[in-house]
């Protein structure tokens, strides 16, 4: 999720779900330990919780990035082992580490001996021609023993060569058994499961096999699907909030970005999915997509698109809007 969970992603994540845990894009380490750790490492405290994710391979450097996140006051600290990327290869993190154990295990050592918040790895079952659910036993088992206890597997394999980062989020096939038996053969680990899951159904169904779901571009561009997350999976009984409650919320906010000198375009091309599937969703997307780049936009522009969202939910309302859909 390079360059889409930034901080004013997450911030607006947050609207909808009280509970779910964000993680931040990838962090790598060399980006933080040689250029500015305090402007990678910001965020809102209305994010809680939130884990940083790192990128890295070398396990002094994991542990300092790691430090610093904690210090930042990140919740949980996870390592990336699941990008497939040519130049994430390049720098010898992601995916590609899974070729390496010993080296994966000593980064994990380092991480955990040096902060006392959680720390996470986040893994595909495989890669290439290393596949089979027993070098996947094995590959977690060693994690494991170096200190990890929370693993968030993407049920596919990750083909190195030949894929592109899009292309191996779906030809290689899910695989969901493998992360249910690390579940059965590991329980007193937590495993979390990720990939493909579209709905909250699907996810509740999951859950009754694993301890969690982490949902990626489907979260994303329907953000609305987060909305009844907390009553549905944590047993919480606030008020479901509506879609133009969200907005309203983001307003102040977006204001104070604004006058720190951001751009509004880098807030609202996140919010772009929030009307997904219903009257206005359209509406929605071209007046943010058309007027939020503009030098000076602010939060009027806002307002005048979810006036644009009411307007065509009234029209389809309408006997004469229903008339006019059927015509």
């Amino acid at each position: 999720m390079m360059d889409w969970t930034d901080r004013h992603c997450r911030y607006f994540l947050r609207q909808l779900s009280r509970h779910c845990l964000l993680y931040t894009e990838m962090v790598t380490t060399g980006a933080l330990l040689h250029g500015d750790p305090g402007g990678l490492l910001q965020f809102h405290p209305a994010e809680h919780p939130v884990a940083l994710q790192l990128g890295g391979s070398e396990p002094a450097e994991l542990a300092e990035s790691a430090r610093l996140g904690e210090a930042h006051g990140y919740d949980e600290i996870n390592l990336n082992l699941g990008c497939p990327s040519s130049r994430v290869q390049s720098g010898r993190f992601g995916a590609c580490l899974m070729a390496e154990p010993e080296r994966v295990a000593a980064c994990v050592n380092a991480i955990t001996l040096a902060v006392a918040v959680p720390v996470s790895v986040k893994i595909r079952i495989g890669i290439d021609a290393q596949d089979s659910y027993e070098h996947l036993h094995r590959f977690v088992d060693r994690l494991a023993q170096a200190g990890c206890s929370s693993f968030i597997v993407h049920a596919r394999k990750a083909i190195l060569k030949g894929l592109s980062p899009k292309q191996n989020r779906s030809i290689p096939p899910l695989k969901y058994e493998y992360v249910y038996r690390l579940k059965q053969d590991f329980p007193g680990l937590e495993i979390v499961l990720n990939g493909g899951v579209r709905c909250l159904d699907e996810a509740e169904a999951h859950l009754r096999q694993v301890d969690g779901v982490m949902l990626g571009r489907e979260a994303y561009h329907n953000p609305w699907l987060l909305a009844d997350v907390d009553a549905r999976l944590f047993n919480d009984s606030h008020p479901l909030p509506t879609r133009a409650g969200v907005v309203q919320r983001m307003l102040p906010y977006i204001e104070g970005e604004l006058q720190a000198g951001c751009e509004l375009k880098h807030i609202t091309r996140h919010m772009l999915g929030l009307f997904q599937g219903v009257p206005g969703a359209r509406a929605w997307r071209r007046q943010l997509s058309q007027y939020g780049p503009w030098s000076g936009a602010g939060t009027e522009m806002i307002l005048a698109a979810l006036e644009a969202v009411a307007e065509v939910g009234a029209r389809d309302s309408s006997p004469t809007g229903v008339l006019h859909s059927h015509a």
